[in-house]
């Protein structure tokens, strides 16, 4: 059953990652595209700064339970290295639950920030705009799917490093 929750878990965490590639892709589209209107036909844009702004800023919550999976973050881990296994596991336990408390709490100022902007009916202050919770909807969803790797995470770091390695 283990086992089935941490597949699950960083089954939707590559599915977000690959969300957060294609989020990317159009946004690098939509400056193409900006670009072109702007300059060879002096057309004004409207909508394309606010899709670019929005989509990167989802790419990047998107993709952090992938980059969390696969441990690509950027980290100094001298401290770790040096310090022998019991105490560089329990280092590692301390951090994932630290991880794991800071991801539920944006989990819930997010979902609140995200209720106020559906129920108030907010708006961007562009030309555009745009209804404000459809672009605030990956930050509530992105601190979720962060909450739960951290779940397996901390699952994994607590069976240690041989039973890790046979779970995943």
């Amino acid at each position: 059953m283990v086992s089935l929750f941490l597949r699950a878990v960083d089954l939707v965490s590559k599915a977000a990652a690959i969300l957060a590639g294609l989020l990317l892709i159009a946004a690098m589209l939509v400056i193409c595209e900006m670009i072109f209107l702007r300059y060879v036909f002096r057309a004004p844009t409207i909508w394309q700064t606010d899709f670019v702004i929005f989509s990167a800023t989802a790419a990047m919550f998107l993709g952090a339970p992938y980059v969390l999976k696969t441990r690509g973050h950027v980290g100094v881990d001298v401290i770790e290295i040096a310090l022998p296994a019991g105490p560089r596991r329990w280092l590692g336990i301390i951090g994932a639950g630290l991880g794991l408390l800071f991801a539920v709490l944006m989990t819930i100022a997010s979902v609140i920030f995200f209720h106020e902007a559906y129920v108030n009916e907010w708006r961007t202050s562009t030309v555009a705009a745009i209804t404000l919770w459809i672009p605030l909807l990956p930050l509530p969803v992105s601190f979720a799917l962060l909450s739960l790797q951290y779940v397996a995470e901390l699952i994994r770091r607590l069976h240690g490093p041989d039973d890790a390695r046979g779970i995943a």
